[in-house]
């Protein structure tokens, strides 16, 4: 994590409270193999015996110790907390009864067309995420990717949740941009009682979030652009990155600006019900009574 990417964890006490979910028993969960590991837990593929039958999941079991990111139970938390967004990967239940006290949940299984956005940053890039050196976007695909995380991050911050990890090594994508953001291990809670330094946090991860609108736009090839699509994602990724914070539009903004891009140009693939925006005007011709 880093302080020009996002903003340092708040562990706050009063906001790590019971969220209610649903436990699930451990004799009805049965792993079948390691799908990955983090520095807060093992993310394991599995079957659980639901009431409807076998269900295909994914287990992550913390780790108890103190880790690189914090306390593995304060990524549990965030993870219940944020609820359910298109963009989140589902929550389906906490594990219940490990023999060893694990702390464990129980999730939606990712399908295998999705994959990361790109690798975590190297020794070389230092704060810049690796993407693969053949990594190009059609300035389309780019809008969806960007749509989607603004959306998600807006939810999380009315959840109170800042994310602190906004990294395109945290971003599953499918081939045709639709994403899931993944990795609460960073996650914070808004600080209830002053507004100011809630906003203030933010728009350090508005600057984060200019980042990624870099590294899609670099990736662009200009001369597909026949929308002017990387010219709107330019101008908002230098507002995202202005250097006075104040000035950074907020995350319901950048969403509205992005759906309002998408709307105007009608852009196929883009399913706009997938990005509910409050108050958000539809442009569309065939949405004119």
């Amino acid at each position: 994590m880093h302080a020009s990417r996002t903003a340092a964890p708040i562990r706050q006490p009063d906001a790590v409270g019971e969220v209610p979910i649903a436990s699930i028993a451990w004799d009805d969960v049965q792993l079948s193999g390691k799908l990955g590991e983090g520095a807060s837990g093992i993310i394991h593929q599995a079957q659980w015996q639901s009431a409807d039958g076998a269900l295909p999941v994914a287990v992550k079991l913390f780790k108890g110790e103190l880790t690189s990111d914090g306390l593995p139970h304060h990524e549990m938390h965030a993870c219940l907390r944020a609820g359910a967004h298109p963009q989140l990967i589902p929550v389906l239940g906490r594990i219940d009864s490990h023999p060893e006290s694990s702390a464990g949940l129980v999730m939606a299984l990712v399908d295998r067309g999705f994959a990361n956005l790109a690798g975590p940053p190297s020794f070389e890039s230092c704060t810049r995420d690796v993407y693969a050196a053949d990594t190009s976007f059609s300035p389309r695909t780019a809008l969806r990717i960007a749509l989607g995380i603004a959306s998600a991050i807006r939810h999380l911050h009315a959840q109170g949740i800042l994310h602190g990890d906004l990294y395109a090594h945290n971003i599953l994508h499918a081939a045709d941009g639709e994403v899931l953001l993944g990795d609460f291990g960073a996650a914070s809670f808004l600080p209830r009682h002053d507004h100011a330094l809630g906003e203030a946090l933010q728009r350090i991860e508005v600057r984060a979030f200019a980042c990624l609108l870099e590294e899609l736009l670099e990736r662009c090839p200009p001369a597909v652009d026949a929308g002017k699509i990387t010219k709107t994602l330019g101008d908002l990724q230098h507002a995202c990155a202005h250097e006075n914070p104040v000035k950074r539009p907020q995350f319901d903004e950048i969403e509205r600006r992005l759906s309002m891009v998408a709307a105007c140009r009608r852009l196929e693939g883009i399913d706009l019900e997938k990005y509910p925006v409050k108050g958000a005007v539809d442009l569309r011709p065939d949405s004119v009574a």
